[in-house]
């Protein structure tokens, strides 16, 4: 079983998946103004719901960004807290294959945009597509074991594009996967865009976007079974947040704008 939660996508959302990515239990609560309240009475309401306990899970899955501040560093804290409290392993899944990953459950999109309004005139980006993983023939035990289980649905899973096909011009290109780029900014390849970030860049003519595409805890917990099965987990100590804007928790005077 594993635990799952997102505080990023202005909602708090917990779900419980066993190992196939089957949905044992998922709420979600809109809005991002009580998270911090609503969070741990959620995880805990789930477990009971599904007569289980933290030890039962195999591992803790959260949503690491790139997004809103507080939000990332809310669903983080709370897994870095679990996982020393529980010796449980963590999983941090991106923000914005989970925007990919919705969009193929809910458009049929195989190759896709992502794109996360990031505020400050830009936006959180990166290109995915439907890949399927291949298994390591090297592995046996129960580490061949996994790879099998996550095998039955990982072919359904959006991977990123790392070869750093971007946009026509203003890409922070940070790591070949996602970047910052500028509100305006027109995409090289006429694929669709989705997210909330997609309003903000310049469509090519008849590129589609799907601006409403929110992804819950289950959407996160899925990619992070396939993450868990076929690459592992870390400990709380590497369990981290990635924001892009690396100045993003400065203050504006700390980050000499005010």
């Amino acid at each position: 079983m594993f635990l799952a939660m997102d505080t990023v996508f202005d909602q708090c959302s917990v779900a419980i998946l066993d190992g196939s990515g089957k949905v044992i239990s998922c709420q979600t609560e809109t809005g991002k103004r009580q998270q911090t309240q609503q969070i741990l009475p959620m995880i805990d309401a789930a477990l009971s719901e599904c007569q289980l306990r933290l030890a039962d899970m195999q591992a803790l899955i959260f949503n690491r960004g790139p997004g809103a501040f507080s939000g990332i560093r809310i669903n983080t804290a709370v897994v870095q807290a679990l996982s020393v409290a529980h010796d449980l392993p963590c999983v941090g899944v991106s923000s914005l294959q989970a925007i990919a990953q919705c969009a193929y459950q809910k458009h049929g999109l195989t190759q896709v945009y992502s794109a996360l309004d990031a505020r400050m005139q830009q936006v959180y980006f990166g290109r995915y597509v439907l890949q399927e993983q291949q298994l390591d023939d090297q592995l046996q035990g129960s580490q061949l074991e996994n790879q099998l289980e996550a095998s039955q649905f990982n072919n359904l899973i959006m991977q990123p594009v790392t070869n750093g096909d971007s946009a026509i011009n203003n890409s922070d290109d940070t790591d070949g996967t996602e970047r910052l780029l500028d509100y305006n900014s027109q995409t090289l390849l006429n694929i669709p865009i989705v997210g909330n970030g997609a309003a903000f860049l310049t469509l090519r003519d008849e590129q589609i976007s799907h601006e409403y595409v929110w992804p819950d805890a289950v959407v996160i917990g899925q990619l992070g079974i396939v993450q868990f099965m076929t690459s592992g987990g870390t400990d709380a100590a590497q369990a981290l947040p990635k924001y892009l804007r690396n100045q993003a928790w400065k203050t504006l005077k700390e980050q000499g704008k005010a």
